[in-house]
């Protein structure tokens, strides 16, 4: 259908804005790589739980091998690390004046682009607390900030079509035309939130302890001096003030941030990071290459160190591969760098 919306990836992202549009009227379908999930949603419904809302929605939803059609919008809400395969897996799918819209974490947009071209991709930021629990099942743990805008920074028809249709979802969804300057900035609260996933405790509690707050404070600094290198003011959100961490901004302005982030956390039904449930529950990698190692990779193009990054990325590969335990030693390993 030339109006249908296909969502790569039917998950925590994914599939709570399929079930949102499928049930004001929207035309949406959704593509999934686990068979049970698929079978749930398109039969029984993909039941959304939690404080925000709490409903059950059947959402048309394939496999990848059962996909026919294309589509002119495409959002991709898969995993950072999954999304080279995946754009060349949808691109027969895409109308010749279509495009795909990441919804995802990380610069994802520049990976979309190379492979699809720039004109035919689209930037989004989200930040909403969601997990997928199991087939058919996710949990909507709290609103938060959404963002939508073109990679060259212009406003179109198609991108202000888009933002209506994101606002269906969240009514206080932003147009913008600096979607890079939020991206940066969830990078930095985003190596934050790997931080907070070598330890078993929740989000709120990392935050709010100041023992660990060094560590934190020092991550987002380093992502901050990079974003700075590359050109890019990055916008707060939900408690990240990206100036507080910029060259020569002063430690209360930082510590007020993770004060500040850890009142947010603390209103959630989402209590973890979906990177803690990658590492703990799922068992599996976690996007801390493509999020955290880039950042590190552009920094050192442009000749900044970032040891902290790099010791993160060696600390969440300790976990992922059964070398290191999640705990706070373990986070400390960050602490022992800048002492």
């Amino acid at each position: 259908m030339a109006d249908e919306v296909l969502i790569w990836g039917a998950g925590a992202i994914g599939g709570i804005l399929g079930a949102y549009w499928a049930r004001a009227g929207h035309p949406v379908r959704m593509v999934d790589i686990v068979p049970e999930h698929v079978e749930a949603c398109r039969t029984t419904g993909l039941h959304i739980a939690g404080p925000v809302e709490e409903f059950t929605q059947v959402v048309p939803c394939v496999t990848p091998d059962e996909l026919t059609g294309t589509f002119s919008r495409i959002v991709l809400a898969v995993k950072a690390q999954a999304t080279d395969a995946a754009v060349k897996a949808l691109l027969p799918h895409l109308a010749d004046d279509g495009f795909i819209l990441s919804a995802q974490n990380g610069l994802n947009e520049r990976t979309i682009a190379d492979l699809a071209g720039r004109e035919r991709t689209m930037g989004a930021f989200v930040n909403y607390g969601a997990d997928w629990v199991g087939p058919g099942h996710i949990l909507f743990g709290n609103r938060g900030a959404v963002v939508v805008g073109e990679i060259d920074g212009s406003i179109r028809s198609r991108t202000d079509k888009m933002h209506r249709l994101l606002q269906v979802f969240e009514p206080d969804a932003i147009l913008t035309d600096d979607i890079w300057a939020y991206l940066w900035g969830k990078l930095g609260y985003g190596a934050m939130l790997f931080a907070t996933a070598l330890t078993p405790d929740s989000m709120t509690t990392n935050f709010a302890d100041p023992a660990r707050g060094p560590a934190l404070v020092g991550l987002a600094r380093e992502v901050m001096r990079t974003a700075k290198a590359e050109g890019v003011d990055p916008k707060p959100f939900n408690g990240f003030e990206p100036s507080a961490f910029m060259p020569g901004a002063p430690q209360a302005a930082a510590l007020q941030s993770l004060a500040d982030l850890a009142d947010f956390n603390a209103k959630t039904a989402k209590t973890h990071t979906g990177i803690y449930r990658d590492l703990a529950v799922r068992k599996r990698k976690t996007e801390v290459d493509p999020q955290v190692g880039t950042v590190a990779e552009i920094a050192g193009s442009h000749g900044i160190d970032t040891p902290l990054l790099r010791r993160l990325v060696e600390l969440i590969h300790d976990i992922e591969e059964g070398r290191r335990e999640m705990s706070v030693d373990t986070f400390h390993e960050l602490t022992k760098v800048i002492q």
